[in-house]
């Protein structure tokens, strides 16, 4: 057991030092977290209105150095003063010995097809920070030079989408780190340590059914890439209307090669919305894991509309 612990942790080491092609994060509740790798989507669907979503991610519990993840999207659709949705993503990652932090502000042009729905053309500008912080146990007490100190560096962040919202369904293309950065910075033992990042390509849609068993079937999938490894997520979701804007959900996720995930979510208030998850492990650390937790909330705020104005002529005042 303790030999299969120290193999997982250098695993997860020699991942958290490798320079190329590293895969985003993974999260199950993508169906809320779809601005993040789409600026097409920003603003796109919300009328008039502002929602924050915050989701939490623990990923292989009870493995040592396994990545733990939390992002806060905060979008709007700001229409009523120009065309367009903007929003801010913010991104935290930690695995092993590394912490990456993303920070990007996204803007999306809508343009109405006719009476079909929607495109959204999203561009997301920010910025990536990378950097390594390893505690070393050397068999001695004195420093071995040869091994490498922390680092950290930034750099910029570039990414696209185009994102369709019809009336019972969407569609999107995206792509994250277009400009593919390289992060390097030379230690205090002349080390020099650089991180990579890969251009990532998405494609995702979904569609609701209605009036199915008394509630709505939410069928969705989200395909990613790095031109080196593929992975897909199909989820599908029964959710029920309470009355009185009270609505619950229960859904199944399957992750290829990776995981199958249950999920459950409620809207205990107006505008505000819970969730979890469990991920099931089903690659070759499901003897070590003990699965994948996941969860999350999304608040939405209206805003509120300007009185009407009428003005009369002076004479009739």
């Amino acid at each position: 057991m303790l030999l299969r612990k120290c193999l997982t942790a250098l695993l997860l080491f020699m991942v958290t030092f490798t320079t190329i092609a590293q895969q985003d994060k993974l999260i199950t509740h993508f169906i809320y977290d779809k601005m993040s790798i789409n600026p097409g989507k920003t603003g796109l669907g919300l009328f008039n209105s502002v929602c924050a979503t915050s989701i939490y991610r623990n990923q292989w519990d009870r493995v040592n150095g396994a990545p733990n993840s939390a992002v806060l999207n905060i979008e709007a659709d700001l229409s009523r003063f120009f065309p367009g949705g903007i929003g801010i993503s913010l991104y935290h990652d930690a695995i092993g010995f590394a912490i990456q932090n993303n920070l990007t502000l996204n803007y999306s042009y809508p343009i109405t097809i006719g009476t079909a729905g929607t495109l959204g053309l999203g561009v997301g500008l920010g910025l990536i920070n990378y950097g390594m912080n390893p505690v070393w146990v050397p068999p001695s007490e004195v420093n071995d030079p040869d091994l490498p100190l922390g680092f950290a560096a930034t750099n910029l962040d570039v990414n696209f989408g185009a994102y369709f919202n019809g009336k019972d369904f969407y569609v999107g293309i995206s792509s994250t780190h277009l400009t593919e950065s390289l992060l390097k910075q030379q230690d205090a033992n002349g080390f020099e340590q650089s991180y990579q990042t890969a251009r990532h390509y998405y494609l995702m849609g979904g569609k609701k059914f209605d009036n199915m068993f008394g509630g709505t079937i939410d069928a969705q999938v989200l395909m990613r890439t790095d031109l080196i490894k593929f992975s897909a997520d199909f989820n599908t979701r029964y959710i029920y209307d309470f009355g009185n804007s009270k609505q619950g959900y229960a859904g199944l996720t399957v992750r290829t090669s990776d995981a199958v995930a249950l999920m459950l979510g409620y809207t205990p208030l107006d505008n505000l919305t819970v969730g979890y998850s469990y991920d099931l492990t089903v690659n070759k650390l499901s003897s070590i894991s003990r699965g994948s937790h996941e969860i999350f909330f999304k608040y939405c705020y209206n805003l509120p509309v300007p009185p009407k104005q009428s003005a009369r002529h002076p004479r009739w005042l």
